[in-house]
């Protein structure tokens, strides 16, 4: 989710998605409440009332903690789907590891590299698609190969490869959204047998690199609140947080198995 739009947006934002309706075969409409935009439950209430969509995915600021007990009274079926941490960096203030002739960052856009690495990095990723039995976990994965390939199509998929003697290994990933004086980091990780080598750290130092060099001033970077490890690698160098959204599912509830 992307910062402006929970961080700056100016109002409630209804959209369809029809990326996520086409992958889980069910028509999914996107509605995000920013951290600016003031919004009431009231708002809220006559967004999901209006919509025909069979599953509402929303997004609203972790404060408003009276607005989910009155979700379950809106005729659909609501899920408590996660919550989404929000952390920044001033760039140029990040604490960089050690510099390692071993490890080159580069830009790719090969797409059978990125949907390999996508594939490894987040094969046991807990996104919100899980709390949804009408959403296919494959499905999920799959989406977020697709959403890292659109981003190396635009020139924007940072690597890190083994630089070493005989070394060409890819051995992490970031995907980005840049804009004029921000980089958001949208994925970002390591493969799966090299973790916990600090190889994350110098991905991050390779993204700060990039955004200085274009003369921006921050990174944005968000994961689900139960990722507590890669938050405390971004405590490290650096970031600190300053949003929480919850979300949740609000699904028809005919469409749900019965349970037992």
């Amino acid at each position: 989710m992307a910062w402006h739009d929970v961080m700056e947006a100016p109002a409630l934002r209804a959209q369809p998605s029809p990326l996520e309706s086409a992958r889980f075969g069910r028509s999914v409409e996107r509605l995000t409440v920013s951290a600016g935009a003031g919004a009431s439950f009231d708002a809220v209430r006559e967004a999901v009332l209006g919509s025909a969509a069979e599953v509402v995915v929303l997004r609203y600021p972790a404060e408003r903690i009276d607005w989910f007990a009155g979700l379950t009274g809106l005729g659909r079926t609501a899920l408590f789907a996660d919550s989404l941490v929000y952390w920044r960096l001033p760039a140029g203030r990040g604490r960089a590891p050690e510099p390692s002739p071993g490890l080159v960052p580069a830009p790719t856009a090969d797409t059978a590299a990125v949907e390999r690495l996508v594939a490894d990095i987040f094969a046991a990723y807990g996104s919100h698609y899980l709390a949804n039995p009408l959403f296919d976990a494959d499905a999920a994965l799959a989406g977020y190969q697709e959403w890292a390939l659109r981003s190396a199509a635009e020139g924007r998929c940072l690597t890190l490869r083994d630089g070493g003697p005989g070394g060409s290994r890819l051995l992490a990933l970031a995907t980005l959204e840049e804009a004029a004086t921000r980089t958001e980091i949208l994925l970002a990780g390591v493969v799966s047998d090299c973790q916990g080598r600090g190889l994350y750290a110098h991905l991050l130092k390779a993204v700060e690199d990039r955004t200085l060099a274009r003369g921006a001033t921050e990174v944005v970077i968000s994961t689900q609140g139960h990722n507590t490890r890669v938050q405390r690698a971004w405590a490290r160098y650096g970031f600190e947080p300053v949003q929480t959204l919850l979300t949740a599912h609000l699904v028809r509830s005919s469409l749900l198995p019965e349970r037992e």
